[in-house]
């Protein structure tokens, strides 16, 4: 018998917060993942780490998602991670333009 990896639970739209957020933006490392993949369509978790310990990078990944900007999907045995920005832009409109041009 094949057992998958259990999907990873994302908040909708309407259950973001600005403290999460902002809270997840807070960390230097969120932060940057988070420019990253503003540059890009979708990244994998190494592609992100940064040469951080995997064991970080979970740490920081789940404090992404629970914040909503970010969602992780498998694909095989590698992660693919991506800015969610429509349903950033739909909750809390420009508000991720201005966090990233403030950082960048």
């Amino acid at each position: 018998m094949i057992f998958g990896m259990r999907p990873y639970k994302h908040p909708t739209a309407d259950q973001f917060t600005l403290e999460r957020v902002f809270h997840a933006l807070s960390d230097p490392a969120r932060l940057d993942i988070v420019r990253h993949l503003a540059r890009v369509k979708e990244a994998t978790c190494g592609e992100l780490d940064g040469g951080r310990p995997k064991s970080s990078m979970s740490h920081h990944f789940r404090i992404l998602r629970e914040s909503g900007l970010v969602v992780t999907r498998a694909e095989g045995a590698v992660h693919q991670n991506a800015l969610r920005r429509k349903e950033l832009n739909q909750r809390f409109p420009k508000l991720l333009d201005v966090i990233l041009g403030l950082a960048g």
